[in-house]
């Protein structure tokens, strides 16, 4: 049975001009269905919820129709369907009207809005539609797979790979060792047994519980030369070293970024950011992250995931950045960008299912297998709330477990107001997680209430942890400052005499986000007083590049005077 795109609007012009719309682009691989009453359209969706294999991927419904609001039609609608996505149709010119509209989609009633077509091809129509139909793919239904992961469900190497693959924008599927597809393809490749995970490129390479290094190369994840001197090394490919790499590159200077991980950092986790600029209804991380790659890619900058700086030397005016294979990269100048990972919990009995029911991140690889099941997300940030909310599509619950005496401290409005409006999300202020237990992987929770000191065990299918930040700086040399947490000390917050930089002698005022050695900059959630907001790290990022401008003149004008 085909995935089906399903209309409501009790105009039948209006209607019509839908239906030709859905028709003429997308009737050949999907099943257009297109009611003229409320009343039709949730007596067929509810048949469609009991017919095997049907598969509501898109709904969409006028915005002023008689027996209810296209809003209220939609929240019914999405009690049936509730993967469905949801899109309000607005007559043109009615934006002037917008504000219950802006208000509703910020509550998470419905998920998009567009106006009604007009003229025959309305491009901007099937501009929302595409999109929403290659969210729909690269989400479950991939056809194009570069790699398929064959693994244990809850075996932690397994998930790690996942997660890398999905970070990478890799489009990959997965299956259960135990499942009937997972044995075919063993068979077909005469790989009967383990280790897992198995990966099967597309072409038919086999690669058996490859390294990160061996799986980055076999998949092509990395484009770089790493020969003679470069501008820039970027160290870190999240927001701030993306965009420092973006502005570096198309300013002509020879950029590398490397990371320890993949595309993304911890932005790259998260399901769907909405206050960052020019995207009004959300883009998510991993998203963001990749176009962000493909634009430093066009003007340039190459790129070494997967492998991570151990070290970092200056050699006259030169600094060399060294990676945990032994590559030296020799550069003029360089950008910290390593970001920050969320902090751990510490308590042995959960370290030791990271990976089976236990997350540090916002579970973007892992939500849809917690279908009907009960989570619970440890945070109050962007990125718990943002977590929350996405996994609030799959499971059946998604219990907020909150340290402090509300959400609004630490958390968006947007999104604090969403999660309100969730009726499967509840928010527990006061509450700590204490320890958990689980044979193979995570089935109990403790619970402390911090008022009371009430301690409970619950059921959890899975824990989800976003909490704190900790800087990735331990590789540095002692001569880049730092404070007493690890973030980087740049420019006015350098504590060293006068806050200067450089040799005796030489000393000058540092540049914006200069570190303490001279032509070394620091952007992003690495530094001491950043925004932890990803618009700030674009911002920083591509500031970052100005510093290295001033600083490679200042390096040209002191050779000329020597």
């Amino acid at each position: 049975m085909k995935p089906i795109l399903f209309a409501v609007h009790e105009q039948s012009r209006e209607l019509g001009m839908i239906q030709r719309e859905l028709v003429s682009r997308y009737a050949t691989d999907y099943e257009i269905i297109c009611e003229e009453s409320v009343a039709s359209a949730l007596a067929r969706l509810n048949e469609l919820r009991a017919t095997a294999g049907a598969q509501v991927l898109v709904l969409f419904a006028a915005e002023e129709m008689t027996a209810m609001t296209g809003i209220e039609y939609l929240q019914r609608a999405h009690e049936l369907h509730p993967r469905a996505q949801r899109v309000l149709l607005i007559p043109w010119g009615n934006r002037s009207a917008s504000k219950p509209i802006l208000r509703a989609v910020s509550l998470g009633r419905f998920d998009r809005f567009a106006t009604l077509p007009g003229q025959s091809p309305d491009e901007n129509f099937h501009h929302l539609v595409t999109e929403l139909l290659r969210d729909w793919q690269q989400q479950r239904h991939a056809r194009s797979t570069v790699v398929t992961v064959v693994g244990e469900r809850w075996d932690p190497r397994s998930h790690e790979v996942r997660d890398l693959l999905q970070r990478s924008g890799l489009p990959f599927a997965f299956h259960a060792t135990d499942s009937d597809e997972a044995q075919a393809l063993l068979h077909q490749v005469q790989r009967t047994a383990g280790p897992f995970p198995v990966l099967i490129r597309f072409d038919g390479q086999v690669l058996t519980n490859p390294t990160n290094e061996e799986a980055a190369v076999a998949l092509g994840v990395r484009h770089s030369s790493e020969e003679g001197t470069f501008d820039v090394v970027v160290v870190g490919a999240g927001p701030a070293g993306l965009s420092a790499a973006v502005y570096a590159a198309s300013e002509g200077l020879r950029t590398i970024v490397v990371d320890r991980e993949t595309i993304g950092g911890q932005a790259g986790t998260s399901s769907l950011i909405r206050n960052y600029l020019g995207f009004p209804l959300g883009i998510s991380g991993a998203e963001l992250c990749n176009r962000a790659l493909d634009q430093a890619w066009s003007f340039g900058a190459e790129t070494s995931v997967l492998r991570q700086a151990t070290d970092l030397r200056t050699e006259d005016s030169d600094h060399v950045v060294v990676l945990a294979d032994g590559t030296e990269l020799t550069t003029r100048a360089v950008v910290l960008a390593t970001g920050a990972s969320y902090q751990r919990l510490g308590i042995p009995s959960l370290e030791s299912l990271v990976g089976a029911g236990v997350f540090y991140g916002g579970g973007i690889t892992e939500a849809q297998a917690m279908d009907g099941q009960q989570v619970y997300v440890v945070g109050a940030g962007n990125s718990a709330g943002q977590a929350a909310i996405h996994l609030a599509k799959y499971a059946e619950r998604v219990m907020m477990l909150v340290r402090g005496g509300a959400l609004g401290a630490s958390m968006s409005d947007y999104l604090v107001r969403m999660i309100n409006a969730a009726e499967n999300i509840d928010v527990r202020l006061h509450t700590t997680v204490i320890d958990g237990h689980g044979a193979g992987r995570l089935e109990e929770l403790v619970l402390k209430n911090s008022d009371t000191g009430e301690a409970r065990t619950v059921r959890a299918a899975a824990l989800f942890v976003l909490i704190g930040a900790q800087p990735h700086t331990g590789w540095l040399p002692i001569s880049i400052e730092r404070d007493e947490r690890g973030f980087v000390l740049t420019g006015e917050n350098l504590t060293s005499a006068n806050a200067s930089v450089g040799r005796a002698g030489q000393r000058r005022s540092p540049l914006v986000l200069e570190a303490s050695v001279p032509g070394v900059f620091a952007a992003g959630d690495v530094r001491h007083g950043s925004v932890k907001r990803i618009a700030s790290a674009v911002g920083e990022g591509g500031i970052s590049i100005r510093s290295v401008h001033q600083y490679l003149a200042h390096l040209r004008e002191s050779k000329v005077e020597a």
